[in-house]
């Protein structure tokens, strides 16, 4: 079927959602639409449509949408430090220990990262060649005065300088490409299994890279579910459990990481704080039990 709407007008666009039963005063409406856009306040707009029907609840208000919104872009300010904390750690492990179980530059050798394939461990290569060319570009001091020095000798710098030059793809390469050994050695300093970390690394990028487009968590679906530890080993994270595939686990998982990474942290804090605020959201489309506050995971 072809796709025929016309592009509306910010004054329509309000016209519209008035005439579909949101209460709101219209020049705020257009304000609001003017900063943020008819597509994306419609994925906030949506919960609040009358089933099977375009048409609004009765009572919905400008207001109500808009905290949910500013419930999101918050809860994305505080998932974002989480992980920027996680990141900082993983770098820094991944460094310290491939540094002193194959020096300084074993990563140029396919044989210290046994679990990437050839065509993979090149891959990578060539995406660390080009974050090498952009921070050259750039004119970072630390790694310009490093190829002035020793650029006849090196194409790249350590690891210890070079993991702070990849993206986090390029980080989760690594991670997956590395052997056991070291897998072993960070996933024991945050409690669960390396296979568990892995994952966790792999939904937190995605994340992040939602965060950084300011896109909706507060409902929203992973599309690959978060791995979780045996039930057997570790039967706090099933008893009750939380869905795999929602923003709640990412949270939880997030406070768990934090708590080993810096126990004296205040993150838990502030996120509880955040809910604290905004008592209307509803914490089950999140994948979250009414009283998960009282979860062993979030008082342990």
């Amino acid at each position: 079927m072809k796709y025929n709407k016309p592009a509306l007008t910010f004054e329509q666009q309000a016209e519209q959602l008035i005439g579909r039963g949101l209460i709101a005063d219209k020049e705020q409406l257009v304000q609001r639409l003017e900063a943020t856009s008819y597509f994306r306040l419609s994925g906030y707009l949506y919960p609040f449509r009358a089933r099977g029907s375009d048409k609004f609840q009765s009572g919905t208000t400008l207001e109500s949408v808009w905290r949910l919104c500013l419930f999101d872009q918050r809860l994305r300010t505080l998932l974002i430090d989480a992980i920027e904390a996680i990141e900082v750690f993983t770098r820094t492990q991944l460094a310290y220990h491939f540094a002193h179980l194959h020096g300084p530059f074993g990563y140029h050798n396919p044989k210290c990262l046994p679990q990437l394939r050839p065509d993979a461990f090149l891959k990578w290569q060539r995406k660390l060649d080009d974050q090498v060319d952009r921070c050259l570009r750039s004119k970072e001091e630390f790694h310009v005065h490093f190829f002035n020095r020793y650029g006849d000798e090196h194409s790249r710098p350590p690891i210890w300088c070079l993991i702070e030059l990849m993206d986090f793809g390029s980080m989760l390469t690594f991670y997956r490409g590395i052997d056991y050994r070291i897998k072993q050695r960070i996933a024991d300093k945050v409690g669960i299994p390396d296979r568990v970390f892995g994952s966790w690394l792999l939904s937190l990028n995605t994340v992040r890279n939602r965060c950084a487009h300011h896109s909706r968590l507060w409902n929203w679906t992973l599309g690959n579910p978060v791995l979780l530890p045996t039930q057997r080993k570790y039967p706090e994270w099933h008893s009750p459990g939380f869905p795999n595939n929602q923003i709640g686990i990412i949270l939880v998982l997030c406070r768990h990481l934090l708590e080993s990474i810096s126990p004296a942290n205040r993150w838990t804090e502030r996120l509880f704080q955040h809910f604290a605020e905004f008592p209307e959201i509803s914490v089950r489309e999140m994948g979250l039990p009414e009283s998960w506050q009282q979860h062993p995971l979030w008082k342990s």
